[in-house]
């Protein structure tokens, strides 16, 4: 008992560590999209990152180029990859970072709902009122018909479907895939991305100043170190106990666009991002509950 819940410990604190720096990685995107095409953005913090798993997978010593890679899951698993990249560096450029990151938060609650309507998961209807709540949260921080709505907040919308189709093909992808190397196919659907939005924003490439090179560079750091925090937190403790941290990058995200960027965290954007949270952690607590039942 005292080593689960030491364990549970440590995975919450590799939990924390890696939604900051998520957090980060999107301030430096978000940064870096005042000086250079999103598109050349993506294809840059692909690259980087595709260059970096590459290495891990090496030194893991698992194979990158494998017949399961071309699996069926994982070709729709680059597609959802490729619409909640572009879509949501797209929400970053346009809307303010803490909103975009309170709408994301929204994306546990799809794979729910995803998981029960795809792969025939057992949701009762308490879980299916959560996830009504919590959708609800996303409808009342875009405010869709009032004053202040943005036809620009449902980019980070599509975003947030789109990892959240990401999240469920990559339970569907083959075991044999370790992380390894299923961060090198997710940093290589980025570039994907960014050579679509290229031909669609028919924008030239620019040479980076030095502030947007250590940006993207930065960027690239923390995506990675996020991502590898992340595969520590899930692996260390028990799913349960260690998954609630994953909203702390709200408060990140929040906390940096209000330091970094000047933004303002508006009433509609708190009752938002409170059903979210709420919704999320009670799914979780009635998820831990059926496991245990």
């Amino acid at each position: 008992m005292i080593a689960n819940h030491r364990a549970n410990q440590i995975g919450s604190l590799w939990m924390i560590a890696s939604m900051g720096l998520f957090a980060i990685e999107d301030a430096f995107i978000k940064a870096a999209a005042k000086a250079l095409p999103i598109g050349e953005i993506l294809i840059v913090f692909g690259a980087g990152g595709t260059v970096a798993f590459a290495g891990l997978a090496l030194i893991a010593r698992q194979p990158l180029f494998v017949p399961d890679a071309l699996s069926r899951p994982m070709r729709i698993r680059v597609v959802f990859e490729v619409i909640g990249r572009l879509f949501y560096v797209l929400a970053l450029w346009l809307i303010p970072l803490s909103a975009a990151t309170v709408i994301l938060q929204a994306t546990p609650l799809v794979v729910v709902a995803g998981a029960a309507v795809i792969f025939g998961e057992q949701v009762g209807w308490r879980r299916w009122a959560a996830i009504l709540i919590g959708l609800t949260g996303v409808i009342i921080i875009i405010q869709p018909g009032a004053d202040g709505f943005s036809v620009l907040s449902l980019l980070a919308v599509f975003g947030m479907l789109g990892f959240a189709g990401r999240d469920l093909a990559s339970r569907a992808a083959p075991a044999s895939l370790g992380a390894a190397v299923l961060g090198f196919y997710g940093f290589l659907a980025i570039i994907i991305a960014g050579l679509v939005c290229t031909l669609l924003q028919e924008e030239a490439f620019q040479r980076p100043d030095q502030n947007t090179s250590m940006a993207l560079l930065g960027a690239v750091l923390a995506g990675v170190g996020a991502y590898a925090c992340l595969m520590k937190a899930m692996r260390t403790g028990e799913v349960s106990a260690v998954t609630p941290f994953r909203y702390t990058r709200l408060l990140f995200g929040i906390a940096l666009g209000i330091a970094v960027f000047d933004e303002q965290f508006t009433l509609p954007m708190l009752v938002g991002s409170g059903l979210i949270v709420l919704s999320g952690l009670f799914i979780l607590q009635r998820s831990k509950q059926a496991a245990v039942l």
